[in-house]
């Protein structure tokens, strides 16, 4: 039966990916946003929801190593994996601003560690990621529809209607979000008939699974050429894991930080998020041989985290 729930929730991901993608397209050709922008906003907050959720639930019910583990292992997940299985299926460019603000933003999980220190994340350390964050993303819109004003005066002439975009945006999202719940429900409940404790469930089995959302959107935006929601995708996930996630999780209930996460997973989470420093900027693209890097640095982290 598990297996059945992980199966169905992982059908119902790939058809909520094809409708998010589409509907986020659409919505920034009408908003004259850019891909890049959208995939960084709204398909990046879309598909961390189930993030969210899972840590604001396991906060809650007193599982802090299922809640700190989900975000540190989604982080790693997003960057490592899916980021390594989209550029398999389609290589990606870079744009000049993922690489100049979208990344440096990325490094604010080095204020996750240092407010990770004392082995809590309380009150104040969340309002300020989220406070971050909303200024960030204010900011990121003004600059794309400044840059895109003359595509915005072109289509001022003939709008185009906004209403599919929107339905097709809140079907994938509602996709993502039920599937998701059944595939982490379905991994879970098979995880721990192998008697894995909660943070290692929270940063393999929890954090893939709440990461499907991010593969099949970027997976599915780079099948369609998308690349730029599908880059954006993933590093405004790992931005919204760590200002948002943490923050609003953090803001209802202090979060305990498990040694072992400061003493192994950080560095994981802090390395993989350096080593994009070179996987940006060395190269004109983000190509096959990158990703086989990128995937073979996820298993070794996997194969790690289950030797310990």
């Amino acid at each position: 039966m598990d297996i059945l729930i992980l199966i169905i929730g992982l059908v119902v991901l790939v058809v909520g990916g094809e409708f998010l993608v589409k509907g986020a397209v659409s919505i920034a050709e009408r908003f004259k946003i850019s891909p890049l922008v959208i995939g960084m906003t709204v398909v990046s907050f879309g598909t961390s929801a189930p993030e969210l959720l899972v840590s604001l639930q396991a906060a809650l019910d007193g599982n802090p190593g299922i809640s700190i583990g989900n975000v540190v292992g989604s982080n790693i997940a997003n960057l490592a994996l899916v980021l390594a299985i989209t550029v398999l299926i389609f290589p990606i460019v870079a744009e000049r601003q993922t690489k100049i603000i979208d990344w440096p933003m990325m490094m604010a999980t080095m204020l996750f560690y240092v407010f990770s220190l004392d082995n809590v994340i309380v009150f104040w350390e969340g309002a300020t990621l989220f406070s971050i964050l909303i200024v960030f993303t204010f900011l990121l819109i003004k600059k794309s529809r400044k840059e895109n004003k003359k595509i915005q005066e072109e289509l001022e002439t003939s709008p185009k209607p906004i209403l599919p975009g929107i339905l097709f945006l809140l079907g994938g999202l509602a996709g993502l979000y039920f599937g998701s719940g059944w595939f982490v429900e379905g991994a879970i409940s098979i995880a721990k008939d192998f008697n894995l404790s909660d943070r290692v469930i929270g940063v393999t089995v929890v954090a893939f699974g709440t990461s499907a959302p991010e593969l099949v959107a970027s997976t599915v935006a780079a099948y369609r050429k998308q690349t730029d929601i599908s880059v954006g995708n993933l590093i405004g996930s790992n931005i919204f894991n760590i200002m948002a996630v943490l923050g609003i999780t953090s803001m209802v209930k202090p979060i305990v930080v498990d040694n072992a996460v400061l003493t192994f997973d950080m560095y994981w989470v802090i390395g993989i998020a350096l080593a994009m420093l070179p996987v940006l900027f060395i190269g004109k693209r983000i190509g096959r041989v990158k990703g086989l890097l990128l995937l073979a640095t996820y298993i070794a982290y996997i194969v790690s985290v289950l030797s310990r």
